[in-house]
């Protein structure tokens, strides 16, 4: 019987780590959407976007469910507080996030290396994209007020390259910073498992990523029309 019960209580002390910790997850996420709005958009309407970045972590930390709960919570947030778009923008936010980052978390969870990671943020930026230019071949229409062969022309030039550098960005900065928030959510005992140590950090990963990183903010700008 007091077995059971010690069970049943660490049951629940994991299931409260794992609720505060993605609330707290979802807090930064919402943040950094506000961070994001300082960012010029592309073809009037189209804004970069940081919050997948912490909402990929959370599903690289707990799960594709954690990282689809974290999308809904954040998007309704977002929608009833700074968004202008509604509905609309709340189902587009949904659709974005969650087929990048539960893509993505779930075929990390199938094979948790550097492998299993990196396939996983190519596969969800690859799935992002394919999914958005189908929803803003459906939606955009709606949105703007303009006839549908007016956002097939802009398909290709616009919405593909955009959703690919948006996405390979937001990839590049969670490969960047998920051993560093890991690392210090299991220094808060919210994440199982010990501290990685200074010396596990591929500095190879970090200068390729960061190669990227610099890469992709170039073609950001380039799309926004700042350089």
């Amino acid at each position: 019987m007091s077995n059971n019960t010690n069970s049943a209580a660490a049951g629940r002390r994991v299931s409260s780590k794992t609720i505060a910790t993605l609330g707290m997850l979802s807090a930064i996420a919402f943040a950094a959407k506000l961070v994001s709005n300082v960012f010029p958009m592309v073809s009037g309407f189209l804004s970069f976007d940081l919050k997948d970045v912490v909402i990929v972590i959370a599903g690289f930390i707990s799960g594709p469910l954690a990282a689809f709960a974290v999308t809904v919570v954040v998007s309704f947030v977002e929608m009833i507080t700074i968004s202008s778009t509604g509905v609309i923008g709340f189902v587009m936010n949904v659709l974005a996030s969650a087929s990048f980052a539960c893509i993505a978390s779930g075929i990390y969870h199938k094979d948790r290396k550097l492998k299993g990671a990196i396939i996983g943020l190519v596969a969800g930026v690859l799935c992002m994209t394919a999914i958005m230019l189908l929803w803003n071949w459906l939606i955009t229409p709606l949105y703007m007020k303009v006839p549908r062969s007016v956002v097939v022309g802009m398909l290709v030039p616009v919405f593909l390259p955009f959703n690919l550098v948006k996405g390979g960005i937001n990839a590049t900065l969670a490969m960047i910073l998920y051993k560093p928030v890991v690392t210090a959510l299991r220094k808060a005992r919210l994440v199982e498992g010990k501290p990685a140590s200074a010396k596990s950090i591929k500095w190879g990963l970090m200068i390729v990523s960061a190669v990227l990183l610099v890469t992709f903010v170039l073609l950001a700008l380039v799309l926004a029309g700042v350089i």
